[in-house]
């Protein structure tokens, strides 16, 4: 077996390997071992053991917290190398890399086999952390998460004795390692052991039928309602407009399972309000049912424009001021957001009934400040998503009707205490009678650990008494425990959020 090769701070390529996306984080491990097979990986996993390093892995270096930068890992894992996308016709699924991206991903399932993944929009987004996590993404309403189409995963872990081997669990209840696979179904990354590959597959054993198709083709609309036309009742109505609409239209079967809409709302320092929808054109009466989606959402305000400027990580799109009726795969790559390269900070809730009054007065007065690139972004939720039992995946929020993410971004180092401070007083304004975070109950269900955030974990900042575990992992938490003590019982693999053993 080949050896990984392993850089060192005086190598050319360490620099670029150690910075994540997030440019407020930057690690400093000792070694970077790039692995291109699972053997390597059980190979640098036993070295870190055995030496007593501390361990973290590396994909697409998206983690928007500082999990793979800190400043206690010794040896990062880059699993750049480990990014095929390939059919495996002895377990009749699609085999995929842990180190491959979405972009690779989306581009060979379908040109090779006119399939995909409901993954996200982000193309550079690793899929080891994505897929782990539960991977929603603009085709969710449709075919539900990724993690609904895991078949097997496997796992490089460390045993009680410190030996490590490479693991396969799979789907099969019957399967004395199906506990391993049920945690990799949005336990989130960098709990139990190193993912080295994927199985995926939902549908029939033939690679044509394995994985839903996307549709052949879909409508692409995305508009501003500009904030010189918008004053706080206009804010109020398309928010409350948005989240109205989404809970009637949450249901599988609903004529609108193939619309997924992003709506933006960026300081008043930015453009304006822009809504970005994508409805699968090929379903009856789409281009009728998506005009009278956004006309349903800009109730009752001045008629919105062309989206002209950026938003947060989503491209600007003036050309689809009218609908544009585009082959799945240009839409998709139009559709791809952006890699900004800044520092950042991101919070999330999964809301199963829209904002309350008091909820959208916080929200209009968070948006005075004077920064542009400051934003909440509510994204469609429900559909097929919601046909899974809580239990079923280790990702437990299966009853809301949409996601929400607050996002700022930013250059200077000096001006992180200004941003962060209104990311977290707003995000605590908005839920300030739940102790500033989404505790579930009729109207909100935690938080999306895709989107770590780690002032959950922060009494200063989540006083409730609700954990930052209940808020990610719901009822499952417990479960999840049980399987970490069972595959990962020296805590070999950790972060400031990663499961803990009971």
């Amino acid at each position: 077996m080949a050896e990984a090769l392993i850089l060192g701070p005086a190598d050319p390529a360490y620099a670029d390997t150690v910075r994540a996306l997030n440019r407020r984080f930057t690690g400093k491990p000792d070694e970077v071992h790039r692995v291109h097979d699972t053997g390597q990986v059980v190979a640098a996993v036993a070295r870190a053991v055995h030496t007593g390093r501390r361990i973290a892995v590396r994909g697409g270096g998206h983690c928007y917290e500082g999990f793979v930068a800190d400043p206690e890992v010794s040896l990062l894992l880059d699993m750049s190398g480990l990014a095929s996308v390939e059919w495996d016709e002895a377990r009749g699924a699609f085999a995929i890399g842990a180190g491959a991206t979405l972009g690779a991903v989306y581009k060979a399932l379908f040109k090779n086999w006119g399939v995909t993944v409901p993954g996200g929009s982000c193309h550079s987004v690793g899929v080891g952390g994505h897929f782990t996590g539960g991977g929603y993404g603009v085709l969710s309403r449709r075919h539900g998460l990724t993690v609904d189409h895991l078949h097997a995963v496997e796992v490089v872990v460390v045993g009680a004795d410190g030996q490590v081997r490479a693991v396969v669990a799979t789907r099969d209840p019957a399967d004395p390692h199906h506990d391993l696979w049920w945690a990799h179904t949005g336990g989130g990354g960098g709990t139990f052991g190193v993912v080295t590959r994927f199985w995926l597959r939902s549908g029939g054993t033939s690679p044509e039928t394995a994985l839903p198709a996307p549709p052949a083709e879909v409508w692409l609309h995305a508009v501003t309602w500009p904030w010189a036309s918008l004053d706080r009742d206009g804010c109020d109505r398309l928010l409350d407009n948005f989240g109205s609409w989404h809970e009637r239209h949450a249901a599988s079967d609903d004529p609108y399972a193939g619309l997924a809409a992003a709506l933006l709302v960026p300081t008043r320092a930015a453009a304006g309000i822009s809504l970005r929808t994508t409805m699968d054109a090929t379903a009856p009466d789409a281009e009728k049912l998506l005009n009278r989606f956004v006309a349903e959402v800009g109730a009752g305000v001045t008629p919105a424009g062309p989206m002209t400027r950026d938003s947060g990580k989503i491209a600007a799109l003036p050309e689809a001021a009218a609908p544009r009726r585009l082959r799945w795969q240009w839409a998709n790559q139009l559709a791809a957001g952006s890699d900004l390269g800044l520092r950042a900070k991101y919070k999330s809730a999964f809301l199963r009934r829209g904002f309350t009054p008091a909820q959208r007065a916080a929200i209009w007065a968070s948006l005075e400040y004077a920064h542009p690139d400051a934003q909440l972004q509510l994204d469609s939720f429900g559909g097929a998503i919601n046909e899974v039992a809580p239990g079923a995946t280790a990702y437990p929020h299966r009853d809301s009707v949409l996601k929400a993410q607050w996002q700022v971004y930013w250059t200077d180092p000096a001006d992180d205490d200004r941003h962060l401070n209104w990311i977290r007083s707003s995000y605590r304004a908005v839920f300030a009678d739940r102790g500033g975070v989404p505790v579930a109950d009729a109207q909100l269900d935690g938080c999306y650990i895709n989107y770590p955030d780690v002032d959950l974990s922060d009494p200063d900042w989540n006083t409730s008494a609700t954990p930052w575990t209940e808020l990610y992992f719901g009822a499952n938490y417990a479960r999840l425990q049980q399987v970490k003590a069972s595959w990962d019982p020296a805590d070999t693999f950790r972060h400031a959020q990663s499961v803990r053993l009971p």
